[in-house]
């Protein structure tokens, strides 16, 4: 049954680890793993999303599980155009018209790589696709309101990037994009177990561990999890007890260089923002920011007070769903 009228206004958080989507009117209305399943013999699309995330580093020779973005680009052109064709089709049902897209990407990109993501979307359906920077749509979807002439710090910590922006009249002023952020981490936690428990973990374990254990502050009590991998002397399944004191060990390198970038942002940035900055603290948005401590380990680096925003993870999405409002506006100019 086709539902007549116009094409709907989607805005799309198309990040390394999930994407979100947000229907004017409707809100968020899709939230899945940025994950594909390809039959390599036929190029054929077996599974997206959550169904795909399962069969991650479990398929056979001719099955392939992959996420087709990495480091918050497109590093798969093909599979990421599949992937929106599959959840604009979800999202949108049979529309008449094709939607128009606004789509976050990092605050970094290139004009290559900005112009695959704009590809992708229109071979996907599409009827007009817009781009907007990940921190602005981060700090829109905050609640932050960044048309004012006031500094305002979002640091938008994701799967692949971490982006850190200085915004004011509606644009950033200071910004840096840094390829470290939630898969960083579990790269890291995969690092340290091999090394000293010569166990080789596979990505989904090292990501339990950093959402149920996993901490860049001191903690005031132990907490510890039990995990499965391959022994590497014996070649046998091993169980290993983790503690949260080893985790911090694991993590606290790549916090620390996001601390580092959100210092030297601060270094540049004018001193008139700085000041507003100081007084109304930081915002921290993003899956990536969720990790125990992170908020605790920027404030005492830093020694401004550090918030972290209210439904971290969709921040992005509800953000550039808000921006579709000035779709008009844009259209216009």
């Amino acid at each position: 049954m086709f539902k007549f009228g116009l094409g709907q206004d989607i805005g799309i958080d198309l990040g390394t680890a999930t994407v979100i989507a947000y229907v004017k009117g409707k809100g968020i209305v899709l939230r899945e793993p940025s994950v594909v399943a390809v039959d390599n013999n036929n190029g054929e699309v077996l599974a997206v999303g959550q169904e795909a995330r399962r069969m991650l580093g479990r398929t056979p020779g001719n099955i392939v599980a992959t996420r087709p973005l990495r480091d918050g680009v497109i590093s798969d052109y093909t599979v990421t155009e599949k992937m929106l064709k599959h959840f604009i089709g979800k999202v949108c049902g049979k529309f008449i018209f094709s939607p128009r897209i606004m789509i976050c990407i990092p605050s970094q990109v290139t004009e290559v790589e900005k112009k695959a993501v704009i590809d992708a979307a229109s071979q996907a359906g599409a009827r007009k696709v817009y781009l907007i920077e990940e921190p602005i749509a981060a700090a829109i979807g905050a609640g932050i309101d960044i048309s004012k002439p006031c500094g305002n710090m979002v640091v938008d910590i994701g799967g692949g990037t971490t982006d850190i922006a200085v915004i004011s009249l509606g644009g950033s002023v200071v910004n840096t994009s840094l390829k470290v952020a939630g898969d960083k981490f579990d790269e890291y936690i995969v690092r340290y177990i091999k090394k000293k428990h010569n166990v080789m973990i596979g990505e989904r374990t090292a990501e339990d561990l950093k959402v149920n254990i996993g901490c860049v502050f001191p903690k005031i009590q132990d907490t510890e999890m039990d995990i499965r991998g391959r022994d590497l002397i014996t070649g046998l399944p091993k169980t290993v007890t983790m503690h949260s004191s080893e985790m911090l060990e694991a993590l606290i390198e790549p916090a620390m260089m996001i601390v580092d970038s959100v210092h030297s942002v601060l270094e540049r940035t004018p001193p008139e923002l700085a000041a507003d900055i100081s007084d109304k603290g930081i915002y921290m948005t993003g899956g990536g920011c969720l990790i125990d401590g992170l908020d605790k380990l920027l404030q005492d680096k830093t020694g401004i007070h550090v918030m972290i925003a209210q439904d971290t993870v969709s921040c992005v999405a509800l953000g550039t769903g808000k921006a579709l409002d000035n779709l008009d506006a844009l259209e216009k100019q």
